[in-house]
């Protein structure tokens, strides 16, 4: 140990001064730490939140215009078939009418 000088009184009151304040300093320091990286991971958050939904728009916006272009490049004369193809009884609703017909004669 160091003798009880003037001297060496006032370095070892400085070191203890500055590890007290040290001490004490150090939970509120820590919890200020906590709080900035909690908003930050919160604001990150947030701006994923944000980039999903645009991404999500923009997929929605391109599928939609895809459908659309799909509808308007349907052949005329295909239509014009299927449908004739409805209204002359050869449709698909008939068939599986008769289907259903035929199995309730098997049933009874």
């Amino acid at each position: 140990m160091a003798d009880n000088t003037h001297l060496n009184s006032q370095i070892t009151d400085a070191v203890t001064q500055s590890n007290l304040q040290l001490l004490g300093s150090a939970p509120a320091e820590s919890m200020a730490m906590l709080y900035q990286m909690l908003a930050q991971s919160t604001g990150l958050s947030m701006q994923n939140t944000i980039a999903n939904q645009q991404h999500k728009n923009s997929l929605e916006s391109a599928v939609v215009t895809q459908a659309v272009n799909l509808l308007f490049s349907v052949d005329t004369a295909t239509a014009g078939r299927a449908t004739d193809q409805i209204f002359s009884g050869n449709s698909v609703a008939n068939q599986m009418d008769s289907l259903k017909a035929a199995l309730a004669t098997f049933k009874s």
